[in-house]
C-alpha cells in the first residue's frame, strides 16, 4: 500500500503541476511577519476574507512593534470579520511581543521555535517555513488537503497530525511545500467539499474514488 500511495502521489503532483505550474500561498503578504499574521487570521476563516482585511490592518499597524503595543479593542475591531477575533487579537499581540523580546523582531526559521510562539501551531509554522523561507519541515494540512488526501486514498486518518504523518511518509520531501499548494488550489477549483466536479477533474483517471 505504501508503494502504491507513493506512485499515486507522484502522479497527482505531475498532473496538478501541469494545471497549476506556479502554485503559491493565497495569503497576500509582503514579509514573513505579515504572512504570520495572515495565517493566524486564516484559522476558521477563508483566505479571501483575510486578504480583504489585511491591507487596512497592515496600514494601521505597519510594524511588529505597532502590533506589540496595539490596543486590543482597536485590533479586535480591525480583524472582527475573520471570526474568533478576541483570541486572534490576543495571540497576535503576544506573538509580536515575544518576537521583539526573544528574536529582536525577526521571525525564527525553525519549526521548534515557531510553534513556541503564541498563536502558532504546527500548521501555521509549516506555512511560514515553506512560503517565507522555502523550508520543508512538515506538510500543511488544511481542510482541502485533508479532504483530498482522504478522497484519493493517501490516508485513512481524520486527525490533521496523523494525516500529515501519512503524507510525509508517502511524498518526497522536495514536494512537501508544493503538494499542499497544489491540493488547496485543486480543492477550491474542482474537488470541492459539497459537490466535487469529478467529470471534468484532471485526476479522474487515477483517483481511487472514481475507479
Amino acid at each position: 500500500m505504501c508503494m502504491k500511495n507513493k506512485k499515486l502521489a507522484k502522479q497527482i503532483i505531475t498532473i496538478l503541476k501541469k494545471k497549476f505550474p506556479a502554485p503559491e500561498c493565497a495569503l497576500i503578504h509582503n514579509n514573513p511577519w505579515q504572512l504570520l499574521v495572515a495565517t493566524i487570521l486564516s484559522a476558521q476563516c477563508t483566505d479571501k476574507r483575510v486578504n480583504m482585511v489585511t491591507p487596512a490592518l497592515f496600514k494601521k499597524f505597519p510594524t511588529i512593534a505597532d502590533f506589540a503595543g496595539a490596543n486590543l479593542p482597536e485590533l479586535e475591531k480591525a480583524i472582527y470579520s475573520t471570526g474568533f477575533f478576541r483570541n486572534k487579537a490576543k495571540n497576535i499581540v503576544a506573538c509580536a511581543q515575544a518576537l521583539l523580546e526573544k528574536y529582536a523582531g525577526q521571525i525564527p526559521a525553525s519549526l521548534d521555535e515557531l510553534v513556541n510562539l503564541p498563536g502558532v501551531g504546527r500548521k501555521t509554522a509549516s506555512v511560514i517555513l515553506g512560503t517565507a523561507f522555502g523550508k520543508a519541515e512538515g506538510i500543511v494540512v488544511d481542510t482541502h488537503v485533508a479532504r483530498l488526501s482522504k478522497r484519493m486514498g493517501l490516508t485513512a486518518e481524520s486527525d490533521p497530525l496523523r494525516i500529515e504523518r501519512d503524507l510525509m511518509q508517502t511524498i518526497e520531501k522536495k514536494y512537501w511545500v508544493e503538494f499542499s499548494h497544489l491540493l488547496i488550489l485543486h480543492g477550491r477549483e474542482c474537488c470541492t467539499a459539497r459537490k466535487p466536479d469529478c467529470e471534468s477533474c484532471e485526476l479522474e483517471s487515477i483517483c481511487p474514488r472514481l475507479l
